[in-house]
């Protein structure tokens, strides 16, 4: 059987059937293009009519801008213009002032230079109290921008014999007084001049803006009071201590340091060296009073050398009258034991003396290095801009170097005058000792003949 045209119809077959699928693969894919162009068309139709629509909205508002502008720059060019006219009008005006005020520009010059300076002055002075009748004139005269007028010219000249007058014035009035406790009272005062106003309290510092006053901190010893000027008011002779300065000697006179505040200052080394002082200045006290009372006894046992008291001479002589049967040699050494004793006992708390009087002036040198220490960091901390900050340990440096001299130089004059009255006294003693010594000697020589011993054993 021939199997060839059989199979050559099937593959005839296969290759149509092929041709026909892709034929429909291809038609496919060209609608779905089409589909797609389509849709692309579709938007890019949209995206183009918003396009537009933004394009003539900036359009619109160009031309809004650009009429604007326009309108801007006409009323800048109107502006200009006026500013223009303006500048010219006023170098004009100016011209024409300038040459109808002639001299009068000077003298308004000197008017307004002369009213600022006595307005400072009315704004400090205690004139204000009694007499500021035409301040509000000067102020005018101040603030003015035109010439000033006759009457406030005149109100100028009057203000400034006002003034003058008030100077030499001793007047009584009534002022508002501000207490320690906040409160305001109406209390009488003084006015002495421009110089200062008195009250009960002394001066008191007068504030022209509130139109009241305050007490002075510290007021100076014998100040004056509403007594002292109502006497020198009715032309008694009467001294009043017044300040030149109107306050601001009394200000710093506040600011003066006490000797609290200055003690303060020396803060703990200053402290210790008061404690060795007063420590010094006791035992100092105390050993005086008894090296006193025991010179006092050896006057009254040196009239009476026969019966021995309960002093130095007299325990001295006590033991003479014990030991005088021994040997002149073991007598000496006796009484010489005895005003060694007695020295012990008068030199007693000399040497703690002594000792804090040397140590005084080094606790004031310690005093001056720590406050030099303090300070050189305050100047690392703060810098030496202001010397308020400094104070602190300057203070305290130069306090304690004045505390510890003031304390050495008591306290070893005390120790020198101490001193010498114990080798005073001891210098009695040895020499009423020697003497006994002495008359035990010859009374032995007398009583044992040449060549025999001197004395005998007891």
């Amino acid at each position: 059987m021939n199997l060839k045209p059989f199979a050559a119809l099937i593959c005839m077959a296969s290759i149509s059937f092929s041709a026909f699928s892709a034929s429909d693969t291809t038609a496919q894919l060209v609608n779905k293009a089409k589909m797609e162009s389509r849709a692309q068309a579709s938007h890019n139709l949209v995206r183009e009519a918003d396009f537009k629509k933004t394009e003539q909205e900036l359009k619109a508002l160009k031309a809004q801008l650009e009429a604007k502008r326009t309108s801007i720059q006409n009323a800048t060019d109107v502006l200009t213009q006026t500013f223009s006219d303006n500048e010219n009008k006023l170098a004009r005006l100016e011209e024409k002032l300038r040459l109808e005020t002639g001299s009068l520009g000077e003298l308004f010059g000197v008017v307004r230079q002369n009213a600022k300076e006595l307005g400072a002055e009315l704004s400090t002075t205690v004139n204000s109290v009694d007499r500021a009748e035409h301040t509000a004139t000067v102020t005018q005269i101040m603030d003015a921008k035109s010439l000033p007028s006759m009457p406030q010219l005149t109100g100028l000249w009057m203000s400034m014999v006002e003034q003058i007058k008030a100077s030499t014035e001793l007047s009584k009035t009534q002022i508002a007084f501000i207490n320690g406790e906040g409160n305001t009272q109406t209390v009488d005062a003084y006015r002495l001049g421009s110089i200062g106003l008195v009250t009960d309290q002394g001066y008191v510092n007068w504030n022209t803006q509130r139109q009241d006053a305050i007490a002075y901190l510290k007021q100076p010893s014998n100040g004056p009071a509403l007594a002292s000027l109502s006497a020198l008011a009715n032309g008694e002779v009467s001294n009043v201590v017044v300040d030149p300065s109107r306050g601001r000697m009394l200000e710093q006179l506040a600011l003066e340091p006490s000797l609290t505040d200055r003690l303060q200052a020396g803060g703990v080394v200053g402290k210790v060296i008061i404690g060795f002082l007063v420590i010094g200045l006791i035992i100092a006290l105390v050993r005086g009073i008894s090296l006193a009372i025991a010179r006092q006894k050896i006057r009254a046992q040196l009239k009476a050398p026969d019966q021995a008291g309960d002093n130095p001479l007299g325990r001295v002589l006590a033991v003479y009258n014990k030991e005088q049967n021994r040997t002149v040699e073991a007598l000496e050494l006796r009484l010489l034991e005895a005003v060694v004793d007695e020295q012990t006992h008068l030199e007693k708390g000399l040497s703690m003396l002594k000792l804090l009087a040397a140590l005084a002036p080094m606790l004031g040198l310690l005093g001056t290095v720590t406050g030099m220490i303090e300070t050189f960091q305050v100047i690392t901390q703060f810098g030496n801009g202001d010397p308020k900050v400094m104070a602190g340990g300057i203070s305290m440096a130069l306090v304690t170097t004045v505390l510890g001299l003031v304390a050495a130089m008591p306290l070893l004059f005390a120790h020198n005058i101490l001193s010498t009255q114990a080798e005073n006294i001891r210098n009695i003693l040895e020499k009423q000792g020697i003497g006994l010594v002495a008359d035990q000697a010859e009374k032995r020589a007398e009583s044992n003949p040449v060549g025999s011993p001197v004395g005998t054993v007891a």
